[in-house]
């Protein structure tokens, strides 16, 4: 009788151990398949990520704050870039009045034209756009720091969109 118990014992315990291999060897292939799928997510988030930082570096090259040559240019003039922004567009928006922008060489449908957005692209241009609410054009401005510390603007070239 002890040796029955004893062999059903043995072939229960053989039983379970098999058993517990099983199962620990499938839960092994599903953490490892998971494991694969979160890295493979992984590294397309960082391409993504990296694309993107890409783009907008090659974006922020036409800015004054990430072209590197004006950088260069307003650093050897001791002038502070982001005091030269923020008098520049200042100073073209106070060049919107009510009876339009001076800079802007078309005549709006009933009301002035007026820049809306503006961005300063190197040391010597500012690209805009403009509308009097129904028409809406791009213009390309030319401003000069002069030793005065005040601005001159151009007008080099100006579009308008047609309806």
């Amino acid at each position: 009788m002890k040796r029955n118990i004893f062999l059903y014992l043995f072939l229960f315990v053989s039983l379970w151990v098999v058993f517990q291999y099983v199962n620990n060897t499938k839960v092994w292939e599903n953490q490892e398949k998971r494991i694969l799928k979160l890295e493979k997510e992984l590294s397309t988030k960082d391409s993504i990520a990296l694309g993107v930082e890409d783009r907008l570096a090659s974006v922020d090259y036409f800015t004054l704050l990430g072209n590197e040559n004006t950088r260069e240019y307003l650093e050897n003039d001791a002038l502070d870039i982001e005091n030269v922004r923020t008098k520049v567009i200042n100073g073209l928006y106070a060049k919107n009045t009510a009876s339009g922008n001076e800079l802007i060489t078309f005549q709006g449908d009933g009301r002035a034209f007026q820049i809306n957005r503006a961005q300063i692209l190197n040391h010597r241009w500012i690209i805009a756009d403009f509308s009097d609410g129904k028409n809406w054009g791009e213009i390309l401005i030319e401003y000069f720091i002069n030793d005065d510390n005040t601005v001159d603007y151009n007008t080099v070239e100006s579009l308008i969109y047609p309806n």
